[in-house]
């Protein structure tokens, strides 16, 4: 009965012990800066909110938070999220937005460039092919980032970045 007992209580802490990891996987705070009047915008926080994130909607536009994030101009969207030391820039996927904090790859994060049709928060019926990119230093151009995923018409998920390169976010805001 003894042995039955400590194997129940075994079984039970290690069963709370998983769902509390699994659940903080998921339960970060994102803070995203965007124009109070960008439906798409407002679209894409409602997944990330579905999705488990506690999103602080800042709505004085995305100019400022992009330049302090590093990412440059040319691979600028609508919005700017901030989660866990990355910024995501634009309609980048729930799924690469998990991935990356699974990851924890040293760069300054995530953007879908421009506002491709199709992606999320932009349904619009029209589906873009569009690539979701790894920006690995501040300032780096759309030549210097590279291809984290790939969505559209005919497109398969890319090899995601190699396992030896994890180590964490170098976004550093003051």
């Amino acid at each position: 009965m003894k042995k039955q007992l400590n194997k129940f209580f075994t079984r039970s802490l290690l069963t709370i012990a998983l769902t509390g990891v699994a659940s903080t996987a998921v339960a970060a705070t994102m803070e995203v800066y965007k124009s109070p009047t960008c439906d798409c915008c407002a679209k894409w926080v409602d997944i990330m909110r579905d999705n488990g994130f506690t999103v602080n909607i800042h709505d004085v536009g995305n100019d400022n938070a992009r330049v302090e994030a590093g990412i440059s101009t040319e691979l600028g969207s609508c919005h700017t999220a901030l989660v866990n030391g990355y910024a995501i820039e634009g309609h980048v996927p729930v799924d690469d937005i998990k991935q990356l904090l699974k990851e924890r790859p040293r760069a300054v994060g995530l953007s879908a460039p421009g506002m491709p049709h199709g992606s999320p928060g932009m349904e619009t019926g029209r589906v873009d092919t569009y690539n979701v990119l790894l920006i690995r230093k501040p300032g780096d151009k759309r030549s210097a980032a590279e291809i984290y995923n790939r969505y559209g018409p005919g497109k398969s998920q890319t090899d995601k970045i190699p396992e030896n390169n994890t180590t964490k976010s170098i976004l550093r805001l003051k």
